[in-house]
Parts: structure tokens; C-alpha cells; sequence
């Protein structure tokens, strides 16, 4: 049996089998938390979502993820029914149900409601919006660095499915993890329309070379919060840092690699295509730029 690690791996805690879950103005316990099986989310994949991480009573770059979250809205076409201000009281109420002080995570997801009849058009949903903000007790757990494949699968052009969206439909993503578990790899590396190194199915992608941090344009790409922060932190701390366009041959050959997401932060990558990214390990750049987040986030 392959020894899989995910991007999202935590620590099992036996609080999260008694949760609150926040469905719709109501919190309901873990069990009995559903939708409508016409809701267009569950129908179509029809929504956006957010995910929140909480550290010390406080959820990291909270006016971050709101504009994000106000920004796919109004590029889908959904009225959230809500302001910014009653979405963060209903993460409060939420995380304040559930005792939560820190190391936990939130899942926003806000979907377009519940259809009349079981059919695509956006007219048929005629009660909703839905939203539902699950929250765990989440520390990250990861026994080893990630192992890459690259996938057949991309990050596709803005005028089919903006990849800078963060909506419900995920099966691209869903598939091009399968392929890299069927590689033998933990997760997958996905490039862009033109070829070039991109993003995995669930993270933004970095390499190390000489010194220098890459990532990609950010053209195919989700707007990672964690990305940009990274990015930030490299160019005030004078570390040089670029958005560009490079190949497999690059990444193949460079001394480190690591993922961003709002759950693990930085994620060292050990492997990509069977082929060893530096020792293997955590490098000490990735490392440098965890302490700097990791001081961010405090202040």
C-alpha cells in the first residue's frame, strides 16, 4: 500500500466527532448537519468558499479572505444576502460554540440555494443563498515532505473556469490528484496552458534556485492569501523573489520546494516525478520563510 501524506493531513482529535456546524443561522451538531439535495452546491458545484485557519482567538487575514470571498461572489453572480460584518459574526458564533481558541480551521462555503427542479439554470434556484461554516479542531500533521507528480491534468484559460476562483467545482483538481496517486505520488503538480510550471490540485507552488524564490505568473493560478503573503514577506526581508514563467527542467533541479495554503502554511516538497528536490527535506529557505510567517501571523 502506498504510503499517502495530503496537503490538509492533521492530527486526529476526537472533539471534532461533536462539532457545531453553522447551516444557515442555525448550529447543529456534526451528525445532523445537511442541505437540500437540490441545493445548486450539492446539484452543480454552484458556489464559493473560504478557508480560515485560527490562531490565539483570532482568524488569520480575516480581511483578506472577506474581499476574496465578496470578489468570486460578485464575479459568479451570487448575492450572499449578507454583509461582511454578519458573515464575521457568524465565524464568532461559530468558533465561540465550539470553545475554540486556536489551531483550528473554518471551511466558509456559500452556494447559489436550493433549485425548484433538478436543472442547471441559475433562475430554477429560488431559495437560498446557502451557506454553511464547518470548523475543526486542526493541527497539522505531516510525518514526511510531499511527493509530486505531474499530471496531464491543467489549470485551464480565465474565459472557461477562472482558476483564480475558489468555487465548488474542484473535479479537475479531484482528478489530477487521482492520477498522481495512481503515479504513486501524494498530490499533484499541474502546469498551465502553455506548459509551464503551475500549482498542485490543492496548493499554490514554489521553488528555490540560487537563492531566489519562484512561483508562477499567478495567470492559471488561485490567488493564494498564503502566496501573497509569501511573496510579500521574500521582498521585505530582501529576499529575492519572482513571478515568471519556468519549465520542469528548472524545477527538477531546484535546491527546495514547498506548497502555501492557508491549512499547512509552508510544505516542504521532497520529490517531483521520482526525481529528489534538494536533500529531500525541509530547506533552509523554506524554513526562514515559516519563522517569518509564523511571526506575521502573531503580529
Amino acid at each position: 500500500m502506498i504510503d499517502t501524506v495530503t496537503t490538509h493531513q492533521a492530527e486526529e482529535d476526537i472533539r471534532n466527532e461533536t462539532v457545531l456546524v453553522w447551516v444557515d443561522g442555525r448550529l447543529v451538531p456534526r451528525a445532523e448537519a445537511s442541505v437540500s439535495v437540490f441545493d445548486s452546491g450539492f446539484m452543480l458545484g454552484d458556489g464559493v468558499w473560504e478557508g480560515l485557519r485560527l490562531y490565539d482567538g483570532r482568524w488569520a487575514f480575516l480581511d483578506d479572505h472577506m474581499d476574496r470571498l465578496f470578489e468570486a461572489a460578485t464575479a459568479i453572480d451570487l448575492d450572499l444576502a449578507r454583509t461582511r460584518e454578519q458573515i464575521v459574526a457568524a465565524l464568532e458564533e461559530t468558533r465561540a460554540a465550539n470553545r475554540m481558541e486556536t489551531d483550528a480551521h473554518a471551511r466558509l462555503m456559500v452556494t447559489r440555494g436550493v433549485k425548484s427542479r433538478p436543472f442547471q439554470h441559475p433562475s430554477l434556484s429560488r431559495r437560498g443563498p446557502t451557506m454553511v461554516i464547518i470548523m475543526e479542531y486542526s493541527r497539522p500533521r505531516l510525518p514526511r515532505p510531499i511527493r509530486l507528480a505531474t499530471v496531464p491534468h491543467i489549470r485551464g484559460l480565465p474565459m472557461s473556469q477562472d482558476p483564480k476562483l475558489n468555487s465548488h467545482s474542484k473535479l479537475n483538481c479531484v482528478l489530477a490528484c487521482i492520477a498522481a496517486e495512481k503515479a504513486g505520488a501524494d498530490e499533484a503538480l499541474m502546469l498551465d496552458v502553455h506548459g509551464f510550471v503551475n500549482t498542485t490540485n490543492a496548493c499554490n507552488f514554489f521553488i528555490v534556485r540560487k537563492g531566489e524564490v519562484w512561483t508562477s505568473t499567478g495567470d492559471y493560478c488561485m490567488n493564494g492569501i498564503t502566496r501573497g503573503k509569501v511573496i510579500d514577506l521574500c521582498r521585505a526581508n530582501g529576499i529575492p523573489v519572482f513571478e515568471k514563467n519556468f519549465s520542469l527542467v528548472e524545477t527538477y533541479s531546484a535546491e527546495e520546494a514547498f506548497l502555501t495554503g492557508t491549512f499547512g502554511a509552508q510544505t516542504p516538497v521532497a520529490s517531483i516525478d521520482g526525481r529528489r528536490i534538494g536533500t529531500g527535506e525541509l530547506g533552509p529557505m523554506t524554513e526562514r520563510l515559516r519563522e517569518l510567517y509564523k511571526a506575521l501571523v502573531a503580529a
